[in-house]
């Protein structure tokens, strides 16, 4: 390939959600479009501890799509392991980047020394965290803010302008000029009736786009703000009527602000007089003052301060949250959206047993994150160590979601035509993927369409199709689904009850048995395969 021509490889987000990282090469420049944390199952999590596929030193600039963990997350990493360039976004995502990239330094922080206090890694060489709050906040101050539809040059040879995504505050779409080809990167593209966010905008006749898959399986029902609003408030009544908390998993970053705008629109017009809602997540309450910044640009606010109420409180520290714990007919915001970490684990350990308690989902759930896991029907859970019964009310409202759903996805497509080179897909699980490039297909034959999986790394001419450089990594299938971690967790949650099912104590000892011989003789099998292969 020559020295002249725009290469492109994907180290994330390619066949499954998260961990969005593009690297852009022409000639001795290099720019990455984000650099994002992989979130989900534990073999999925696993690839934040591997080595950066290139030189973190060698890269010229990052260009960031959004304030998202999954699109900015691993920016301290690359920071920590010499990159010292400028890192282009918009000016909101600069303003909450202080503050996500902050607490995800004091979460790995907190992880590594939770992980080195357990006494059964007595002895052993202590973890290091991935980053730490102090290169978050380096990262953040190689933030270079630059408005949307403003041409600048990231890094010599390439020329690039932001365009309004429609996904969060902030949020961009990013379009390249380089080696004499047009290159766009959706970023995460937001839905029609979004609330806040106008809608998404992008140049067209390019020739080679990179889109987001994350609903390119479904099509939801077409709802106003009015109408989303209505489905809030019968969730809400029913919860009320139950008589438990009504827990709602956010994201900290606008899922927890549009549900304040609508939760204070409801309380405000008297349809909840007495509500309270708690809002238990210190990074949304940080996240949500950088809103109230921007509020006279926002839209659907109708003019009100609609984040401060006296039904709305916001809290902070621990003993105030754990307080929570003795409330009933509370309505509690708390992080993280999937489950995965933050306050909201705590919550569910004190309500999924509650019969009177409802938990409402709002956002993506995905594969092997545990509110995947709860949200597809699981009876029992293990969380922090703890197995809990899952007797709550399991709900869910996907109207606030921030990403286009199929319908709108192929509409940004069609509204980028023509594309000279090729469509890639990214940013999605396999069956969305393959059920959006089916559809293209169908309505444009001659489209080039790919599935990029992590590794694989193409050159772009203009006006023509990608041509693959080099293959992807085939040891990452099990990790980009669910995992073998995602089993155990299901079957020792439930094998407890089902032994207990079993007429007497002789024929579960029985069944423990039987179960140790499997093990046992599939790894003398193992054993006996790995002495005849050598």
């Amino acid at each position: 390939m020559s020295d002249k021509q725009l290469s492109l490889a994907f180290h994330g987000a390619a066949g499954t959600v998260t961990g969005s990282c593009m690297e852009f090469v022409l000639g001795s420049s290099r720019i990455l479009v984000d650099c994002g944390l992989f979130q989900g199952s534990r073999s999925l999590e696993l690839l934040n501890l591997e080595n950066f596929a290139f030189d973190p030193a060698s890269v010229d600039a990052v260009v960031l799509t959004h304030a998202h963990i999954d699109h900015s997350g691993l920016l301290p990493r690359l920071v920590a392991q010499g990159f010292t360039g400028a890192i282009w976004c918009t000016q909101p995502t600069c303003d909450l980047l202080e503050h996500m990239l902050a607490d995800a330094g004091r979460i790995q922080e907190y992880d590594a020394e939770r992980r080195n206090r357990r006494r059964d890694r007595a002895g052993e060489e202590p973890f290091e965290p991935l980053y730490t709050a102090a290169d978050a906040n380096r990262a953040w101050h190689q933030c270079q803010p630059v408005p949307l539809e403003e041409a600048f040059e990231p890094a010599p040879g390439f020329q690039a302008r932001l365009w309004n995504a429609g996904h969060i505050l902030g949020s961009a779409s990013v379009e390249l000029l380089a080696g004499g080809a047009r290159v766009v990167c959706s970023g995460d593209v937001g839905p029609e009736n979004k609330a806040f966010q106008p809608d998404p905008e992008a140049p067209h006749g390019i020739d080679h786009v990179i889109c987001e898959s994350t609903y390119g399986d479904r099509t939801r029902e077409k709802v106003t703000i009015a109408q989303r609003r209505k489905l809030l408030q019968s969730e809400v009544q029913a919860a009320l009527v139950r008589g438990g908390n009504l827990i709602v998993p956010v994201f900290a970053l606008e899922r927890t602000q549009e549900l304040l705008l609508d939760l204070h629109h409801l309380i405000a017009s008297g349809v909840f007089p007495h509500a309270q809602v708690f809002v238990d997540s210190p990074l949304a309450n940080r996240t949500t003052e950088v809103f109230e910044r921007y509020a006279g640009q926002l839209e659907d606010t109708g003019g009100q301060d609609v984040f401060n109420h006296p039904s709305l409180h916001y809290v902070s520290d621990t003993a105030e949250s754990m307080r929570l714990n003795s409330m009933s007919g509370a309505i509690i915001l708390a992080a993280s959206g999937m489950c995965e970490g933050g306050r909201i684990r705590h919550h569910l350990i004190h309500n999924l047993h509650r019969r009177d308690s409802t938990v409402l989902f709002v956002g993506y759930q995905a594969q092997g994150s545990l509110g995947r896991v709860i949200l597809e029907g699981a009876q029992r859970v293990r969380i922090s160590g703890k197995e809990v019964s899952v007797r709550a009310q399991i709900r869910s409202i996907d109207s606030y979601s921030a990403h286009a759903d199929q319908t709108e996805l192929l509409e940004w497509i069609d509204a980028r035509c023509p594309i000279a080179g090729s469509l890639f897909l990214d940013h999605g699980e396999p069956g969305a993927l393959e059920a959006m490039r089916r559809e293209l297909q169908r309505r444009q034959p001659r489209l080039e369409v790919r599935l990029p999986q992590i590794g694989e790394r193409y050159s772009l001419p203009p006006g023509a199709p990608a041509e693959r450089l080099e293959t992807g990594r085939a040891d990452l299938g099990q990790a980009l689904g669910r995992d073998w971690q995602n089993s155990y967790a299901d079957f020792a949650t439930t094998l407890k009850p089902r032994l207990a099912h079993l007429r007497d104590d002789r024929q579960r000892a029985e069944a423990l048995a039987k179960m140790r011989e499997v093990l046992d003789a599939y790894n003398g099998f193992r054993e006996r395969k790995r002495d005849g292969g050598e």
